[in-house]
C-alpha cells in the first residue's frame, strides 16, 4: 500500500471516530431540536426536552410527549443524510430506543 492510501484510510477512521464525540453528538441533537421546533405545530413545540449529563457527556436524557414522538422522528430523519455514518447509526438506535419506549407504554396501558 502507498502512504497516501494509508494516510487517507488513517484520516477517514480518525473523523469516523470524532463523529461520536460528546460535542459532535450535541450539535446533532440541537440541529434536530431546532428542525423539531420548525415541523411540530404550536401545541407541541415545548413537548421534547433533550439535556446532556454532566458528568457521563455521553448520555442524553431525552422527554418527549407521545404526541410529539412523530416529529422527533421526522426531525432526526431530515438529518441523518448529513451525518457521518457513526453518528447516522447512533441517531438511529435512538429512534429505535424511542419507538421502542413508546410501544411500551401503548401495551402496559392496554
Amino acid at each position: 500500500m502507498s502512504e497516501d492510501i494509508i494516510f487517507k484510510m488513517a484520516q477517514y477512521i480518525i473523523e469516523q471516530k470524532e463523529s461520536l464525540t460528546p460535542e459532535v453528538l450535541s450539535e446533532w441533537y440541537n440541529i434536530i431540536l431546532e428542525d423539531y421546533i420548525k415541523l411540530a405545530p404550536d401545541e407541541l413545540k415545548d413537548k421534547l426536552e433533550i439535556q446532556q449529563d454532566p458528568i457521563l457527556p455521553m448520555k442524553f436524557n431525552i422527554k418527549v410527549s407521545k404526541r410529539a414522538i412523530d416529529y422527533f422522528i421526522t426531525a432526526i430523519e431530515k438529518n441523518l443524510n448529513k451525518m457521518p455514518k457513526p453518528t447516522q447509526i447512533y441517531f438511529m438506535k435512538v429512534e429505535e430506543l424511542v419507538l421502542k419506549k413508546y410501544e411500551e407504554e401503548v401495551n402496559r396501558k392496554s
